[in-house]
């Protein structure tokens, strides 16, 4: 049963987008907004708690990326991993990076591949000492169950598909 305000409606950001035929998929795009919020908000403040302010989202996103098993990426696969297809976004944020000395690059022909320096190894360890005593803790503490996340990310891959295929379809319109 989805939540409604007090009339009984939908609770959704754009009341002229609910359609008849799925008011719930106007559900979830307010929820997703102000989860994407939320956990933009948390990410950078866990960043600057683990001694890293000053940086946003899309780079802290980087970083664990170039961080993930300890693996030299390309900026193809970091944009491909995130699902971004302005490369200029990830570039930028690899350059703020580099110049905090959080990564490096190192030039193989035409292309680069970054890897994180040991502060930027550092600043994931930080950050995930202040992830289990903040959000992994108090995620514990409410008796969250693990099974219904595993199953909320299994909906958002399906439906991100189901989105990337809209903007197809509205980019051949």
């Amino acid at each position: 049963m989805s939540p409604a305000g007090r009339d009984g409606a939908p609770i959704v950001s754009s009341a002229h987008l609910v359609s008849e035929q799925s008011a719930e998929l106007s559900e979830f795009e307010f929820g997703l907004n102000m989860a994407v919020n939320a956990y933009h908000r948390w990410i950078v403040r866990c960043m600057a708690a683990a001694g890293h302010d000053g940086l946003g989202p899309l780079d802290i996103l980087v970083l664990h990326l170039v961080n993930h098993r300890d693996r030299e990426k390309r900026l193809s696969d970091l944009c491909f991993l995130l699902n971004v297809e302005d490369s200029h976004l990830v570039n930028y944020a690899l350059k703020k990076l580099a110049r905090l000395d959080l990564v490096s690059a190192d030039r193989r022909g035409k292309e680069a591949f970054h890897a994180t320096t040991e502060l930027g190894r550092e600043a994931c360890r930080a950050y995930r000492e202040i992830r289990e005593n903040c959000l992994i803790a108090s995620h514990g503490a409410l008796g969250g169950e693990n099974q219904e996340i595993g199953e909320a990310a299994r909906v958002l891959r399906a439906l991100s598909g189901l989105y990337d295929q809209a903007a197809r379809s509205a980019a051949s319109l």
